[in-house]
């Protein structure tokens, strides 16, 4: 059989996915149960906050904002590599760049931590439920062989897994809110996990901290841009849906947890207990055999979020292949099902070296490979979404249009000025991330990890325009005829530069 029967250069597939499949996307790479089982306790924790599930809403309200000109740019940018070319678009070739070393930093960061996570998660359940001891990195070789199979077949039925996943996770995240709300600590529902008051005060850097990795994968939608029904509606209305449905969904849910504690023993419990808080409820209130799917659930939301995290990746690669940013081969896609093969390959091998690694490191699957990536990851996805907000105001200078002034000009600068202070918090507060007994210099050297590979880029960048002015041209572009429909997705004029816009060239 020949290798052209499984790579082509044709491009990524059109028209098979919709808003809805945008929406599942986004949604599963948060992971719901593991953001309740696992952030929401942890944040408790951590913490000590008792209005934490505000945390939430407050976030969720400050990327609607960052929203409103990312998805008035999103009818005119369709590319797989998605913040990159919304940067490049908006504040020149060279940022585009540098915003897709961040962009491959922070995704490969979290995708390859929950590798640590998966395995530890399953060699506890085998452990327990089947008397199966065998070590963390063995079961996430098993799962890294399940995401890198589903990431060369059809995005469709990608799609169609985590939809399914993801339905039924939610369901077993409504009956521990059920669960809690009718069994509340001493008999009364408490409404001090909503207050306000309760929100800003001591701990308030760590709830932001935690609330911003719960949102990681917001992306998503943009990142399938070329293979969408509708590119002009589709991106804004599943990026809306998803933040919408993730913040009230997750505040709901923290809001809960506190109530069945206690807000003010929520801390000690999440601390004692961990996830065990929401599967012990689970169980003592709904029965062993709906703890037990829940358990199993927890397992397989880690395994959506892995596998949304791993296209998104694939489809960044695949973008920077075609547009001759990093090697060509990088473009390839598989011949018969349309997915990004090279950058899926490529993606998979750097994870299983970098979790090994770790094994053979003797490092903690959690403490140190899972909290140290998406810690970092976080970072990065801050600061990408940062520049891109600052893109929007760019990409519109001087662009006519019908978008109103809010969305050219006044929510792009709102957001870029909300998402700033955020990355601040983030950074300040980056050791309630972390272990105790991790050392110190981590607080400081893991949320610069995302930033020097921004650093790199933007140095590759610049580069380019001498060494490959050709590849240079394509930045932010679409290499394919016809991708763009015409008078829907105008591919931007390839000049002026944009980077001036910001001070910058």
């Amino acid at each position: 059989m020949s290798a052209d029967s499984f790579f082509s250069d044709s491009g990524l597939r059109r028209g098979r996915l919709g808003t809805a499949h945008l929406v599942f996307f986004t949604v599963a790479a948060s992971a719901p149960l593991t953001v309740l089982g696992g952030g929401v306790t942890t944040m408790f924790a951590v913490s000590g906050n008792v209005g934490a599930a505000l945390g939430y809403v407050l976030l969720a309200a400050v990327l609607a904002v960052f929203a409103t000109g990312y998805a008035a740019m999103s009818r005119y940018v369709a590319n797989a590599g998605a913040f990159y070319a919304y940067i490049a678009n908006g504040l020149g070739r060279a940022g585009g760049v540098a915003g897709s070393a961040v962009a491959l930093a922070a995704y490969n960061a979290i995708q390859i931590g929950l590798y640590g996570l998966i395995g530890a998660i399953l060699q506890d359940f085998f452990a327990d439920k089947a008397g199966l001891d065998l070590a963390w990195w063995v079961w996430a070789l098993l799962a890294w062989v399940f995401v890198g199979l589903l990431g060369i077949l059809r995005i469709d039925l990608n799609a169609t897994v985590l939809a399914v996943l993801l339905g039924l996770e939610c369901v077993v995240v409504l009956i521990f809110d059920a669960v809690s709300l009718t069994h509340p600590a001493e008999g009364t529902v408490s409404f001090a996990g909503i207050d306000p008051g309760n929100l800003f005060t001591t701990g308030f850097g760590a709830v932001l901290a935690f609330t911003i990795a719960s949102f990681t994968g917001f992306e998503s939608g943009a990142i399938y841009s070329e293979e969408v029904k509708d590119p002009r509606r589709t991106v804004a209305r599943a990026t809306y849906l998803a933040v919408a449905f993730t913040g009230l969904f997750y505040a709901a849910s923290a809001w809960a947890l506190s109530v069945l504690t206690g807000p003010e023993n929520a801390a000690q419990a999440s601390a004692d207990a961990g996830p065990g808080v929401v599967f012990g409820a689970l169980e003592q209130y709904a029965g062993t055999a709906v703890a037990d799917i829940a358990n199993v659930l927890f397992i397989t939301s880690v395994l959506a979020a892995l596998l949304s995290f791993h296209n998104g990746v694939a489809r960044y690669l695949f973008a920077l292949g075609r547009e001759r940013v990093l090697p060509r081969f990088l473009a390839a896609t598989s011949a018969r099902s349309g997915a990004p093969l090279a950058g899926s390959l490529v993606q998979s091998a750097l994870a299983v070296v970098v979790f090994l690694i770790f094994a053979m490191a003797g490092r903690d699957p959690i403490v140190d490979l899972f909290t140290w990536l998406s810690g970092a990851a976080a970072v990065g996805v801050v600061l990408l979404m940062t520049l891109t907000s600052a893109s929007v105001v760019g990409f519109f200078h001087g662009r006519p249009g019908p978008e109103t002034i809010w969305q050219r000009l006044l929510a792009p600068v709102l957001g870029t000025i909300m998402l700033g202070v955020v990355l601040v918090v983030l950074v300040f507060n980056f050791d309630a991330l972390l272990d105790p007994e991790n050392p110190s210099y981590l607080k400081w050297l893991l949320p610069a990890f995302p930033v020097l590979a921004g650093v790199i880029g933007l140095i590759w960048g610049i580069a380019l325009k001498s060494i490959r002015p050709e590849a240079y041209a394509r930045i932010g572009r679409v290499a394919e005829d016809g991708l763009h429909e015409p008078g829907l997705h105008p591919a931007p004029a390839p000049e002026p530069e944009r980077w001036s816009h910001a001070g910058h060239r």
